[in-house]
């Protein structure tokens, strides 16, 4: 397996160095050089297999000669270890759930995955690999969690100061050992912007062997790709067309999909569900990519001013905006608007859902009312818990707290403050041992 830039498609490098380098030096990102497709009888024959077992099959499809398969499915065993629930919510409308994961959140399943293949991968490195991560939100309790006492490994999390609820907080500034957090005074824009610049100086990556756990890095995206294809093994094929509604930030989750559909997965239409951080349903709209600073709402992790990964979209449908047009909607949605989605949800269904998979479920009704006759599955990407003190106070429904986030509140917070400038960010960075 190859993989190539999306702005310098004649680059070609190995699974082993898209990994570990994270991004290409021209500053795009790296796409599989071929997505085979699963043939009639290949789908069928996934239908019924285990979800540990289907995940290894998707893997060994796309990755095929990446890795020894015994070692792919090493890693891939170790990582899946927890399932993606399909829930009713209404007749034509299920929840994917995508919070059974050691941190309650979707990104569990990339950042597992990841750590065992950059762990696959240094084990006999001589160098001290380090993983600079911003995150918005879930990204990164799941790296920190992922990652924690990996040998060879120590991992750089930025996050918004005052931006991402207290329990996100918890699970990303208080492992210690090799997970150093930063609170930086600025979005989560600024926070992916320094991340970037830093892989783009070179005195900085002479120095250190950097490489990122954003949904940048294609091993991000890759094992979310396996979900997608669980989500189709629980649907009533009786039921109509599947489509897919995916609360979007960063543009990650969605883009798995795509690729997902790409391996063969039977997706009639997706559908880019974002707050008020609409770039992409913008774009969608008007043919018109404006990126913009992002603005603080409910749906922290969705708070995305210009998200990456919509160079990685452009890419699959190579650069048609009437292709991504004819196999994306886009739907934004407010605050006020998601509030009164959970709600509803509660009080007709019984169902709490978090505020990020109350947008895609909001996102999910408009598009069937408008197309019936589809079943719609809308992505659960977080643990309501996550976000019990904001849901609580503003609906009054009492929150579970799972047996996860017991003594997480009695953690310590380990954080050094940053501000968003890249001077002292990068003399941070030059002042870690090599």
């Amino acid at each position: 397996m190859q993989l190539y830039s999306t702005r310098s498609p004649q680059l070609r490098v190995t699974l082993r160095e898209a990994v570990i380098k994270g991004l290409p030096e021209d500053n795009g990102l790296y796409m599989p050089g071929h997505i085979p497709a699963f043939s009639a009888a290949g789908l069928a024959a996934l239908r019924d297999l285990p979800f540990p077992e289907l995940a290894c099959r998707i893997a060994a499809q796309l990755l095929a000669g990446a890795l020894p398969p015994a070692d792919l499915e090493r890693i891939v065993r170790i990582s899946m270890t927890f399932d993606a629930p399909l829930v009713p919510l209404y007749p034509g409308h299920q929840m994917l759930e995508l919070f059974h994961g050691p941190t309650l959140a979707f990104k569990d399943f990339g950042a597992r995955f990841m750590a065992g293949l950059m762990g696959y991968f240094v084990q006999d490195a001589s160098r001290m690999l380090t993983i600079l991560v911003a995150t918005s939100g879930d990204t990164g309790g799941a790296v920190a969690s992922g990652f924690h006492r990996t040998p060879g490994v120590r991992v750089v999390i930025l996050y918004p100061s005052g931006k991402v609820s207290g329990l996100q907080e918890k699970q990303l500034t208080t492992l210690g050992d090799n997970i150093q957090a930063l609170e930086v005074g600025g979005s989560f824009d600024d926070c992916q912007a320094l991340v970037k610049q830093a892989f783009l100086d070179p005195e900085l990556t002479q120095r250190h062997w950097l490489t990122s756990a954003n949904s940048i890095n294609i091993a991000r995206l890759i094992p979310q790709s396996f979900y997608y294809f669980r989500a189709w093994q629980q649907a009533d094929p009786e039921a109509g067309p599947l489509v897919f509604s995916v609360p979007s930030g960063n543009f990650g989750n969605l883009t798995a999909g795509l690729l997902a559909a790409r391996m063969g997965l039977p997706a009639a239409h997706f559908i880019a569900a974002t707050n008020a951080n609409d770039v992409v349903p913008a774009y969608l709209h008007s043919g018109l990519f404006q990126p913009r600073p992002s603005v603080q709402t409910l749906s922290n992790a969705m708070d995305v001013g210009n998200p990456s990964n919509f160079a990685r979209m452009m890419d699959l449908f190579g650069g048609s905006y009437p292709a991504m047009r004819a196999a994306i909607s886009g739907y934004a949605y407010s605050d006020a608007e998601t509030v009164e989605a959970v709600r509803r949800l509660y009080e007709e269904t019984g169902y709490l859902a978090d505020p990020h998979a109350a947008v895609g479920f909001l996102a999910g009704e408009a598009y069937r009312s408008a197309h019936p006759g589809h079943q719609v599955i809308t992505l659960g990407t977080a643990h309501p818990a996550k976000f019990a003190d904001a849901i609580e106070a503003r609906t009054g429904i009492p929150v579970p707290i799972p047996p996860a986030f017991a003594g997480l509140a009695r953690r310590e917070k380990q954080a050094l403050p940053m501000p968003a400038e890249y001077r002292q960010f990068r003399q941070f960075l030059m002042d870690l041992p090599q």
